[in-house]
């Protein structure tokens, strides 16, 4: 079991070069109680790619998971900025 979520949506765009790509990191677990990291990419709007890994133990894929986090920060990727509606004031 988990400890806690570990749940990402971060995107990065550039107008100027035709650029909007999303990435998603997700950590879960499996039938069997292993966690399993959970990356999805690609242009949004599209369901892209995904890839998964498997671990023994929540620490591992935690540790991968900050990684790429580290990395894509690096490249540009950013959290979507929330949007409001009027519902919502």
């Amino acid at each position: 079991m988990l400890a806690q979520p570990y749940n990402l949506y971060i995107e990065r765009v550039d107008p100027e070069r035709n650029m909007a790509r999303f990435y998603l990191l997700t950590i879960e677990p499996t039938l069997f109680g292993t966690p399993r990291l959970v990356r999805r990419w690609g242009r949004i709007g599209t369901t892209g790619q995904e890839k998964v890994h498997h671990f023994g133990r929540e620490e591992e894929a935690v540790s991968l998971f900050l990684e790429l986090l580290r990395i894509k920060r690096a490249r540009g990727y950013r959290p979507k900025p929330i949007q409001k509606t009027l519902g919502d004031y």
